[in-house]
């Protein structure tokens, strides 16, 4: 059995990395932020990337591998047996292919709609990209609002004008919150976006990370979603942030509209990322089973650290990703916004407070949109010897300053 991977670094080694996750703040600071994780490259991919690397094998990426590993990978851990190879695209990375399904469906100035608080970059690339961002904020538990969607697929369509597109961004599963939607969530997504004229496109970069109790659904599973778009990438579940790939998938009706995407954004991807998520799919069940383990066991020790140690923090178990959503407004922070759109890296509120007071960093809630003030997002894919020694500082911080 594979040991787990969470706990076979050292902090000495961790700072030895020259990732934005540990070089972003100062030695002092315990880094529980950015979307990496403390772990080795499993050792199936690491042997590919290091096959193709001495066999000089580092030319443009080519061929279907990729998406054929995918829909394999979908039909063993989802029982989804329609990934259709020929109805996918390799894109660079999820963002840049969220763009690339924009654009197919939309022009600028018409309105893309997300559910925050959620993913940061939906706000950037959208807005970079001349489109309207309009918000169906989740419910108050987390959870997509269905009732707020069809509030915000209804004005969406009164506003657009006769010609105008409506696109809606969904994150599935949900990033900061870690919902994983449940199928009748989505089926509920499908009717009202059939309804509106609205085409969904489901960023599902974080499908392998659903932890015991949940089960992840692809959006392009669902009877009614064969217009949507969907995007997945071993970027998150293998660590391959560095190792830049992605894939575009389409409904049986969008088809038409994937085949428009330029053919030189097939190009961009890394040849040697296309090997590494290649190999992560095909290969790295077993990795992958080990590191969900290890979550779940992070995920439940959260649970006890904030209960210990930060009285008045409100803590929902996430169901996937490696992200959790801490609700800090009761601890009383002020927090200034300023105008315009944030970034992962901009700090304020508890964010700002506990790297100040604690030398822990944590990513701010306010980048996340609406309902994200006073919040902050942990990173808890680290050793849990990290993980305590993160939240008990957190914890000495607050007793010292009330």
């Amino acid at each position: 059995m594979t040991s787990n991977p969470l706990e076979q670094l050292t902090i000495e080694q961790l700072r030895r990395r020259t990732s934005m996750k540990w070089r972003a703040h100062p030695k002092d600071v315990l880094p529980l932020w950015v979307a990496e994780m403390d772990v080795r490259l499993a050792p199936t991919v690491a042997e590919a990337v290091h096959r193709a690397v001495d066999n000089g094998d580092t030319g443009y990426a080519y061929g279907t591998t990729f998406a054929e590993a995918v829909s394999e990978f979908a039909s063993q851990r989802w029982q989804w047996h329609d990934l259709d190879v020929s109805r996918t695209a390799i894109v660079p990375d999820v963002m840049l292919g969220v763009v690339e399904m924009l654009r197919l469906v939309t022009d600028r100035g018409d309105g893309v709609i997300v559910s925050p608080p959620v993913y940061p970059p939906f706000y950037a690339f959208v807005t970079h990209d001349g489109r309207r961002v309009l918000e169906a904020p989740l419910s108050r538990d987390g959870r997509l609002d269905l009732a707020a969607l069809q509030d915000a697929f209804s004005r969406a369509r009164r506003s657009s004008g006769p010609n105008g597109k409506v696109a809606y961004l969904l994150c599935n599963p949900h990033n900061p919150t870690g919902s994983v939607h449940t199928v009748a969530e989505l089926r509920g997504v499908a009717e009202l976006a059939r309804q509106f004229g609205v085409r969904v496109i489901s960023d599902e970069i974080h499908a392998p990370l659903v932890l015991s109790g949940a089960r992840f659904t692809p959006y392009l599973s669902i009877p009614g979603a064969e217009n949507a778009l969907a995007l997945m990438s071993a970027t998150k579940a293998w660590n391959l942030c560095g190792l830049k790939a992605a894939i575009a998938i389409a409904g049986r009706e969008a088809a038409a509209d994937l085949r428009q995407i330029p053919k030189e954004v097939s190009h961009a991807p890394s040849h040697l990322g296309i090997i590494a998520h290649t190999a992560a799919f095909r290969t790295g069940s077993s990795w992958l089973d080990a590191l969900l383990q290890g979550l779940d066991a992070n995920r439940a020790l959260l649970n006890d650290l904030v209960t210990e140690h930060l009285p008045g923090v409100r803590y929902q178990q996430p169901q996937g990703t490696y992200l959790t959503w801490l609700d800090c407004r009761h601890l009383g922070f002020d927090e200034q916004i300023t105008e315009g759109l944030a970034a992962i890296s901009d700090l304020s509120g508890p964010a700002r407070w506990f790297l100040d007071h604690s030398r822990v960093a944590l990513t701010s809630g306010h980048a996340f949109g609406t309902g994200g003030v006073g919040h902050v997002r942990v990173n808890f894919a680290t050793s849990q010897v990290i993980l305590v020694e993160a939240l008990s500082r957190m914890g000495r911080a607050l007793a010292n300053f009330r």
